[in-house]
C-alpha cells in the first residue's frame, strides 16, 4: 500500500487492488468510509473507500451494446446482477507512475485477450489516475486514452464512500433524476423535485436511494453536524451526472461524480446521455476536488 502525506492528512492507495483508494484521514478523522461489497466480484472481500470508474460507470444491460454497426457482449462482473458494472478498470492491477509524499499517479493499460476479446471491455484503452493530497483537500484527476485501432464510446467516474455518521447531511442541485425499473436500469426521467430533491441540505434518513441525477452543476456538498465537518464537492464539466447511493441498512453512503447516466451505451437516443466517443489517439479528461472545513 502505498500513503501519501500532507501535514496531518492521510491517504492510502492500492494500485493491485484495481487503482483503489483504502482510507482519506484528516487528523485523526476518516473522510471517506472503507467499504467491503461482496459483489463487487475482483474486490475478493477487500475493504476500499473508493474507486475508479473506467470506461464507464454504473450498468450496461447484460453486458450488451451496439455501437458503430457491431455487436458486443460482456460477461457480467456483480454479483447477484446480469449486468456488467464501472466498466473494468477497478478488476486489474494498476501501476505506479510517479510518486512524491503528497501525490502520485496510477495507470493501467488495458488490451482486450486475443482469444475472449469480449469477456470484458473489447477496446484498448490507457487510464490514469492522480491524486493530490493537502492537509485540507484532496484533488482526483482522471484521464482515459482510446489506444485502440477503431473508435471507441466511453465514459469516466469516481466512486468514494463516505461515512453515514454524525447526522450526515447531503446537498446539491440536478435537473432530473432517473428512476429505476425492477432490474436496476434508467426507467422514466424526472424532474429532481419533492422527495428527489437536495437542493436545500437535508438529512440523509432511511430512504433508500440508488439513482443517477442528470443536469447536476457539478457542486455537491456533505456535512456532519456532530463531527463539525463539512465537504464541498467540486467536480469539471465532464462529470455532468450524480449517482447518489444511500442503501438504509449500511453505515455509508456514496456520492459519485460521473460523466455518464446509467447504461448510457444503450440509450443512444438520450442526447446528454455523457458518452463520448474517442477516435484513436483521442482522450477524455476530468477533475474532482474535495474540500474540508469546519462547521
Amino acid at each position: 500500500m502505498i500513503e501519501l502525506k500532507a501535514g496531518a492528512a492521510r491517504l492510502g492507495l492500492l494500485p493491485e487492488l484495481g487503482g483503489a483508494v483504502t482510507f482519506w484521514k484528516s487528523g485523526g478523522v476518516c473522510v471517506l468510509e472503507a467499504v467491503s461489497d461482496p459483489n463487487l466480484l475482483a474486490q475478493k472481500g477487500h475493504t476500499v473507500a473508493a474507486y475508479p470508474l473506467v470506461p464507464f460507470s454504473n450498468r450496461v444491460a447484460d453486458g450488451h451494446f451496439r455501437f458503430d454497426g457491431a455487436e458486443y457482449r460482456m460477461k457480467p462482473n456483480f454479483g447477484g446482477e446480469p449486468h456488467v458494472i464501472h466498466g473494468n478498470a477497478w478488476e486489474h492491477p494498476w501501476e505506479l507512475e510517479l510518486l512524491a509524499d503528497d501525490s502520485a499517479t496510477l495507470q493501467l493499460e488495458w488490451h482486450p485477450p486475443y482469444d475472449r476479446p469480449m469477456d470484458e471491455w473489447p477496446f484498448a484503452y490507457r487510464a490514469q489516475t492522480r491524486f493530490d493530497l493537502r492537509e485540507d483537500s484532496l484533488a482526483v484527476g482522471m484521464v482515459i486514452e482510446n489506444i485502440d485501432q477503431r473508435p471507441q464510446p466511453v465514459g469516466l467516474g469516481f466512486h468514494p464512500y463516505f461515512p453515514r455518521r454524525g447526522g450526515v447531511k447531503v446537498g446539491f442541485l440536478a435537473d432530473t433524476v432517473w428512476t429505476n425499473d425492477e432490474r436496476h436500469l434508467p426507467a422514466l426521467r424526472v424532474p429532481a423535485t419533492g422527495e428527489w430533491s437536495f437542493e436545500h441540505m437535508r438529512a440523509v434518513t432511511d430512504q433508500a436511494i440508488d439513482n443517477c441525477y442528470a443536469g447536476w452543476d457539478g457542486a455537491a456538498f456533505l456535512r456532519w453536524p456532530d463531527d463539525g465537518l463539512a465537504l464541498t464537492i467540486s467536480a469539471s464539466p465532464t462529470f455532468r451526472h450524480l449517482v447518489l447511493f444511500t442503501p438504509p441498512d449500511r453505515n455509508f453512503i456514496a456520492i459519485e461524480p460521473v460523466s455518464n447516466m446509467n447504461d448510457a451505451l444503450n440509450h443512444a437516443g438520450v442526447t446528454d446521455r455523457g458518452i463520448t466517443i474517442l477516435a484513436p489517439g483521442a482522450r477524455l479528461e476530468g477533475h474532482i476536488h474535495f474540500a474540508l472545513t469546519a462547521c
